[in-house]
């Protein structure tokens, strides 16, 4: 890992923050900053870019274990849980988990006519009951690292006959994901996945599930140039009715930080993330520190210690603070030298 940390990325901190963006490799960079010179000059840019969503797609596909017919292509995970909150009926149940992301919670929020119903993170699978219509939950939890027994959460699921919808975002590029397992999964890829921002995916089952594109556009028809005018006469046959208009140079860089991804396995990402969150869990035991219990997760997360994000960007070290939590990611850039330093400065 430390080989390539050196080919593809060159953070000038320590960069311990990739719960809230990741760094994009060079040969991504390289590639979204020559198609903006490309479009500069008048070049045919948007050729290439639906060729690297179509790359993308497929890549995708791969990392999460699902054919490519049943992934769509947009840019926001609150897009795509909304599509899926306007396809429940009113009244209909959806469990979430409490402090969960807003993006994926507030689109069934915002409804009104639906039943919101808030627990715990470790209670989620038995709050399931007769009645739940849809159980929307992040398999990592952002605020603290977290990870959700989707296990648990889809066999009850099934036992009640509720749809699940799990939200990727802070899972897929470390954490193992069989996308499969849920009927829909949301994921933004400006994280763990190396993307610049505008690059997002939803999962759908074999037969694309009870939903409406309500924001299709041109793009999703079958055939994308002969639905440019009026009503899209044939919506496409595959996920790809629910695309949203690509961010064209987004994707044009997402193609190849997907391809790093999937040369250097998700397997070898994860015991690299995780030996280091384990170092850094080892280290905060030794300064009297005791992290949100979350093992086996890549993030990080310490009570009581979020107010020192601020002392920690001042030298050089970056983290977040979330839910007044000190927040620290490790990644496949990262090695243990950046721990020692963030341990390093903390105990400064």
């Amino acid at each position: 890992m430390e080989s390539l940390a050196g080919a593809e990325f060159a953070p000038q901190t320590t960069y311990l923050n990739t719960a809230s963006s990741g760094l994009m490799p060079a040969r991504a960079v390289a590639a979204m900053k020559a198609a903006l010179d490309d479009a500069a000059a008048g070049g045919p840019v948007a050729d290439a870019a639906f060729e690297a969503v179509e790359q993308s797609r497929a890549s995708y596909a791969r990392l999460v274990g699902v054919p490519a017919r049943q992934v769509a292509a947009g840019s926001s995970v609150a897009v795509y849980a909304g599509m899926i909150a306007t396809s429940l009926p009113p009244g209909a149940e959806v469990l979430v988990a409490d402090g969960d992301f807003s993006s994926l919670v507030n689109p069934f929020a915002v409804r009104g006519d639906l039943k919101l119903r808030i627990v715990p993170l470790e209670e989620i699978a038995e709050a399931v009951r007769p009645g739940t219509a849809l159980v929307a939950v992040s398999a990592v939890q952002s605020a603290d690292g977290r990870i959700a027994d989707l296990a648990a959460i889809r066999e009850a699921a099934r036992t009640h006959g509720a749809r699940t919808l799990v939200d990727t975002s802070q899972a897929v590029g470390w954490f193992p994901v069989r996308a499969a397992e849920a009927d829909y999964t949301v994921c933004v890829s400006y994280k763990w996945q190396l993307c610049p921002r505008g690059v997002a995916f939803l999962t759908v089952p074999e037969d694309l599930g009870e939903l409406t594109p309500v924001f299709a556009g041109w793009v999703a028809g079958e055939k994308p140039w002969d639905s440019c005018y009026g009503p899209v006469a044939e919506l496409a046959h595959s996920a790809r009715r629910f695309d949203e208009s690509p961010s064209m140079y987004s994707y044009v860089a997402a193609r190849h930080s997907l391809a790093l991804l999937e040369e250097v396995g998700i397997e070898a990402i994860a015991a690299h993330d995780r030996a280091l969150a384990d170092r850094f869990r080892t280290g905060l035991a030794e300064l009297g520190h005791r992290p949100v219990d979350a093992p086996g997760s890549a993030i990080v997360s310490v009570p009581g210690l979020g107010d020192a994000a601020a002392r920690l960007a001042e030298a050089n070290v970056a983290v977040s603070a979330r839910a007044g939590n000190l927040r620290a990611a490790f990644h496949l850039y990262n090695t243990p030298a950046d721990v020692d330093r963030l341990l390093a400065a903390l105990s400064g």
